[in-house]
């Protein structure tokens, strides 16, 4: 039997606070781990237009597009190439609205709400056109680049959020200058794993490893930064 209020409460000594790690945030998604092993959860639902760019490949966005449509967000997927994301359109339910692909310039209007949010996911090669639809309140709009490109400069300075896998010695140098990011991580980006990211916000910078569960890598196989 499950007691109520009149149960003990949980102590913990001061002295062990800094142990707790919490991700805070209820709209949150799990970006992966970090060096340490700590959470890495990233917020896409906001009162306010959210852009966010990811620099990176195919699978890192079809898993954050599988984890956020978990955290109850309806999924608008605008691409050029259908074929890529027909298996998780089926995995999430597709028929029940939780996802749904659209041709580049096709989405239509989602009608946003704090309790039923919207992520549109750009997979619109290296020169996306500007969309149709664009970030609103509750509406984040997730824009997917394989590599830099003459628009990058444009989305990553407008972006709320960056992200930034694997690229060229030549490619993080331009990053490096773009996100103002310190010369360590400059130098960091070229090496990186698949399926390791460095987020960037206004203020805050991590990297962060998705650990993929049994379901994910059975339906989208194992990380790699390459289509």
């Amino acid at each position: 039997m499950m007691r109520g209020p009149g149960t003990a409460r949980h102590l913990v000594p001061v002295a062990e606070l800094d142990a707790l790690a919490l991700p805070l945030g209820d709209d949150g998604v799990i970006a992966g781990v970090d060096a340490q092993g700590r959470t890495a959860v990233l917020g896409f639902h906001h009162p306010r237009p959210f852009d966010v760019v990811l620099v990176g490949g195919l699978w890192t966005a079809q898993v954050l597009a599988l984890r956020l449509a978990a955290t109850g967000a309806r999924i608008a997927v605008e691409t050029g190439r259908p074929q890529v994301w027909t298996n998780l359109v089926q995995a999430v339910g597709g028929d029940a609205g939780a996802m749904s692909v659209h041709e580049v310039g096709r989405v239509p209007a989602m009608g946003p709400t704090v309790g039923s949010p919207v992520v549109v996911l750009r997979d619109c090669g290296m020169k996306p056109p500007r969309g149709r639809v664009s970030s609103a309140p509750w509406q984040s709009v997730l824009t997917l680049l394989p590599y830099l490109s003459p628009v990058a400069p444009r989305l990553l300075r407008s972006a709320a959020l960056a992200g930034v896998q694997r690229v060229s010695p030549q490619e993080a140098e331009q990053v490096g200058r773009l996100l103002a990011l310190p010369t360590r991580e400059v130098e960091a980006l070229p090496s990186l794993g698949d399926g390791v990211t460095l987020w960037c916000a206004r203020r805050d910078r991590q990297f962060a490893m998705i650990q993929p569960t049994d379901a994910e890598s059975g339906l989208l196989g194992v990380a790699r930064r390459l289509d």
